[in-house]
């Protein structure tokens, strides 16, 4: 089983993976989160990507004042930065946004440990979805997202899934 806490697995991932492993050692990304648990969420770990695909960061903050200044501090010198503090799951929710060597970046952290947060639990069911059903059904998310599917809605559309795709793909039981 790959260990998603650490990036190090991008390393030996295709050719995508390996340049977000680059991009964010270079910019030292993991670096200035790592007291915040920071987890590479979303399509990228798990090779449903698609041209466009940003890059999903889940962080856990105690304080997020403070996380937010650090977060300006670190990364306000990157392209088309913005931060915003929003209510997401009735939880305090900071979200950065900014561009790194053509790929977007956005950092997601909730006062929630981040092996916690929905972007992860969908990630590691997705995986094991992808796992279980082959390269073929990788295909078909991959189609449905180019054709402007969101990931969670493909997977529940391939699935069929009935109700909200994100509630249902917390739901899904593998078997």
């Amino acid at each position: 089983m790959i260990d998603f806490g650490n990036i190090s697995y991008l390393k030996n991932g295709n050719e995508r993976q390996k340049r977000v492993y680059d991009v964010l050692i270079k910019h030292q990304i993991f670096d200035v989160l790592v007291e915040f648990d920071p987890i590479l969420t979303g399509t990228f770990p798990i090779e449903i990507d698609i041209p466009g695909s940003d890059l999903d960061i889940c962080c856990y903050f105690r304080d997020a004042d403070d996380f937010a200044e650090l977060i300006k501090k670190s990364f306000c010198k990157h392209t088309d930065f913005l931060l915003s503090e929003t209510y997401f799951n009735h939880q305090k929710t900071i979200i950065a946004n900014f561009n790194v060597e053509g790929f977007e970046i956005e950092i997601f952290a909730q006062n929630i440990p981040t092996k916690n947060h929905n972007a992860f639990k969908h990630m590691l069911i997705e995986h094991q979805i992808l796992l279980q059903r082959g390269e073929e059904f990788r295909r078909a998310v991959i189609d449905l997202k180019l054709k402007g599917d969101k990931t969670e809605p493909a997977f529940a559309k391939l699935l069929d899934l009935k109700g909200n795709p994100y509630q249902a793909i917390l739901d899904y039981n593998i078997h």
